[in-house]
């Protein structure tokens, strides 16, 4: 039901004018004056105003005038209905940007028709104007026809969060509400078993997308992530991400290929879990973070060993002591947190 706001001081014609607009099936609210007729139009967002000119507190000219400054009410449908029939005061009205002038008193077929073929214009502009702003974000998304052009779009469009090391950033259980692009620093994966130790699905290094599970209605997260070190991250809404998948099918299939990977690396993993020896699942777990968090190899990892002890699915205690025999070995070198691979073939040939 569309609603008709009436601005007008006499109260019988505002009161028959009403009437005759109900029975019309139109829901109607009315003003006796044109400063209260200002505050409903912007409360109330009407389909429509009728506003009569010459009213006390504030005239009709001056009512049009703040609606059509308003960004909220500037597209609304404006008829004056009025006594003042001299020509200068219908051009008036009209270059102040109303949609129609009618003249009291307004024969009410005139009056209708006068409402219906406002409304009629009004929709047909929303719905131009819906139908370009669609067509232009389907050619902004149409452009995106791969990975590195979603990281693109991530980068130019995207909402940059910025975080502390240890910062969480979503909750496993958690509504899926982002995706996201690692613009800078180390991001982990988690979840916690049943006896309370924290188990390290992936690492997300730079350049990395992480989150989809976004993609799907009502669905939640079913890990929890968190910064590593400072980092900053861009992300785009569920909403946002839809409408990108929906507008490119050859990137759709990226995504579930990418997602495919991320499982298959997570299923190597718990299979490394249940049945790797301690040294191997050490030397993997090493090898892994060097390739998610350095450029080379030979560059140092800054990690905590209660992090790569998740990774591994062993005690911090048993990784300490294998980490030493490894050093004892001349195949990794420890100061502190940073561990540098000294001998790449050794650390990659055990199993």
């Amino acid at each position: 039901m569309k609603t008709i706001l009436i601005i007008e001081d006499d109260t019988v014609l505002r009161e028959t004018t009403a009437e005759i607009l109900e029975l019309e099936n139109y829901k109607v609210v009315t003003a006796a004056n044109g400063k209260r007729g200002a505050e409903l139009a912007k409360i109330l967002m009407p389909d429509l105003v009728v506003c009569d000119i010459m009213m006390p507190e504030m005239d009709g000219y001056d009512v049009l005038k703040i609606l059509s400054e308003d960004e909220k009410t500037k597209r609304i449908p404006f008829i004056f209905m009025s006594a003042k029939t001299e020509i200068k005061d219908v051009r008036k009205g009209m270059d102040l940007g109303a949609d129609d002038y009618l003249t009291k008193p307004v024969n009410d077929e005139l009056l209708i028709s006068a409402i219906e073929s406002r409304l009629a214009k009004s929709a047909l502009l929303q719905e131009e104007e819906t139908n370009i702003e669609t067509s232009n974000e389907a050619s902004e998304f149409k452009n995106i026809e791969n990975i590195d052009d979603l990281k693109n779009y991530f980068c130019d469009y995207g909402i940059s969060k910025v975080l502390k090391k240890g910062e969480v950033i979503y909750r496993e259980g958690e509504f899926c509400n982002n995706v996201f692009l690692v613009y800078k620093g180390s991001i982990k994966s988690s979840k916690i078993d049943e006896f309370g130790k924290e188990l390290i699905i992936n690492v997300y290094k730079d350049d990395d997308l992480f989150g989809f599970s976004s993609i799907i209605e009502n669905a939640h997260y079913f890990e929890t992530t968190t910064a590593m070190e400072k980092a900053e991250l861009m992300y785009v809404t569920k909403n946002t991400m839809q409408k990108i998948i929906e507008n490119n099918y050859k990137l759709s299939l990226e995504i579930f290929q990418l997602i495919n990977d991320n499982l298959i690396e997570v299923k190597e993993q718990l299979l490394q879990m249940a049945y790797g020896s301690m040294r191997r699942k050490t030397a993997s777990t090493i090898l892994k973070f060097a390739q998610k968090m350095t450029r080379k190899p030979s560059d140092n990892i800054n990690i905590s060993r209660r992090d790569l002890a998740g990774v591994a699915g062993i005690a911090t205690e048993s990784l300490i002591r294998t980490l030493t025999d490894l050093k004892k070995e001349g195949i990794i070198e420890i100061e502190g947190r940073n561990i540098r691979i000294v001998d790449l073939d050794a650390l990659e040939s055990i199993n």
